[in-house]
């Protein structure tokens, strides 16, 4: 299977998971990015089902509405049923880093709003330990130096960014060289950093759910 083939098993793997879950009234949060973007086209198949959709980045509700389907503000829908999106890495724990897609802030407030948080990724995401995958921080554009400072007395190599503007109007810090070993720990002192928005660790509030799409077929993690 090709990447892409991947990535569409696996958004039809995630149909079907949440198929059942949904009645008139659900409101779905949808996630930005590639992978998301296939979920958006299958998920437009079953619009019928579910009332509408939160989106987390403007790109995310410009594909929903396209298709048709009725996007809400957050502070309009509330708590939200379920929440899909994708990953950059993922470890055994459910604990992930995301924001490849510099939507890493909104990303995380609608998965802190919703009831459930389904992550779809690719086998190629899977990992022991975070941190291959550099590790993306929104910042106050003011403040991109000396938290660029403060992150290598963490030990980390913060990367700018260069051209990239946030949904929000901020930039993105790219932290290499990192091993990850408590991720709910860092994500926490890194957004005690003033000038941080948020960074792209979802460990306090990490998957629920992981499906993974293989050449052999999805399969499905659970947090324990």
């Amino acid at each position: 299977m090709t990447q892409d083939e991947m990535k569409l098993a696996v958004a039809q793997a995630a149909i079907e998971y949440i198929r059942p879950k949904l009645n008139d009234d659900s409101i779905v949060g949808v996630g930005t990015g590639s992978t998301a973007n296939f979920f958006i086209d299958e998920l437009a198949k079953i619009k019928h089902l579910f009332a509408s959709a939160v989106a987390s980045s403007d790109e995310t509700a410009k594909r929903l509405e396209a298709h048709g389907v009725e996007v809400l503000d957050l502070n309009t829908a509330g708590q939200l049923d379920v929440y899909i999106d994708g990953a950059d890495e993922f470890d055994p724990h459910l604990n992930l880093i995301k924001g490849g897609g510099a939507a890493l802030t909104r990303e995380k407030i609608v998965a802190a709003a919703s009831r459930e948080f389904v992550c779809i990724v690719d086998s190629s995401k899977q990992v022991d330990i975070l941190g291959g995958f550099p590790l993306p921080i929104e910042v106050i554009p003011m403040s991109r130096s000396y938290v660029a400072r403060e992150i290598v007395k963490l030990d980390g190599a913060p990367v700018y960014r260069e051209g990239v503007v946030t949904d929000n109007g901020n930039e993105i810090l790219d932290v290499h060289d990192l091993s990850i070993v408590n991720p709910k720990e860092l994500e926490r002192v890194l957004n005690n950093v003033v000038g941080v928005v948020t960074n792209g660790l979802f460990a306090n509030r990490g998957a629920d759910v992981v499906l993974m799409s293989t050449p052999d077929g999805v399969e499905t993690f659970k947090r324990s």
